[in-house]
């Protein structure tokens, strides 16, 4: 560990952008696998549909439907909620 340091230390007496640039570079690496937000990205990547349903003009004959899209049919949202 005492050589780790001893490196770290020449390291920033003699090129101190090179060893920032590594810094930012792990830490770009690790920030996202340690984040939160990941977890909520990921929970929300998997229940949005791939494909959106077009809108379809209602004609009467389809009862399933909803004949306006703020109607209450289709799939709850209550999941989003436990969130």
């Amino acid at each position: 560990m005492a050589a780790f340091g001893t490196f770290l230390k020449n390291a920033w007496n003699k090129e101190p952008v090179v060893l920032v640039s590594c810094a930012l570079g792990l830490l770009a690496v690790a920030v996202p696998i340690v984040s939160p937000f990941t977890k909520y990205s990921g929970m929300m990547n998997s229940v949005v549909p791939f494909n959106y349903p077009v809108p379809v003009r209602d004609d009467g004959n389809m009862p399933d439907l909803p004949a306006h899209p703020c109607e209450p049919k289709g799939q709850n949202l209550d999941w989003i909620k436990a969130l």
